[in-house]
């Protein structure tokens, strides 16, 4: 069965918008090993929709946008070739590599997660909170910034029980970020 894994960047006081977190290049250099251990990507439309404009490949130019630094670029490619799960009602059609998936999410997660394969990676903030509400999330990652945003959204706001995690392993980045992976205690 293929392990399904989260993986989010946080500040210090748990904000999780993206524009709070500096880019570097360790960071990005780990998101692609991240993306790298995985058969395929699991998104709800927000985050499918905001990866794609970001990072999908332009087609009728192929030239990437003048912001995205050259070592960005690997996390841009990564990405943009990897195969895409969407859960949306209500988007009528997807592309970029990418299948919509419909009808009961317990049902349809579990469906992908018996797939032979290396494993899935979810992100985002809604669709990792259903997910971990069913218990099918198998890994949590949590990328602390060294930050103080003082805004934005947080990690699962509406949890409706206490999910109790093992840390199994925990990586330190020179900007002061630190990785810590968890698993669920059984």
């Amino acid at each position: 069965m293929r392990p399904l894994r989260y993986s989010i960047n946080i500040t210090l006081d748990g904000c999780c918008d993206h524009r709070a977190i500096p880019a570097d290049e360790d960071l990005h250099r780990h998101a692609v090993e991240n993306l790298e251990q995985a058969d395929a990507l699991l998104f709800g439309r927000v985050i499918y929709e905001m990866m794609e404009a970001a990072w999908r490949q332009p087609a009728q130019t192929g030239v990437r946008p003048d912001w995205m630094q050259p070592w960005m670029q690997p996390f841009a490619r990564t990405i943009d070739a990897a195969k895409k799960y969407v859960v949306s009602s209500t988007l009528d059609r997807v592309d970029w590599n990418a299948e919509l998936v419909r009808g009961d999410l317990g049902e349809a997660v579990q469906r992908l997660k018996q797939e032979p394969g290396r494993g899935l990676f979810v992100g985002g903030v809604k669709l990792p909170l259903a997910l971990a509400e069913l218990g099918l999330i198998d890994e949590y990652e949590f990328v602390v910034q060294p930050r103080l945003a003082g805004h934005g959204p947080t990690l699962f706001a509406g949890l409706s029980k206490h999910l109790d995690l093992k840390l199994v392993s925990r990586l330190a980045f020179s900007s002061g970020a630190v990785a810590m992976r968890y698993e669920p205690r059984r």
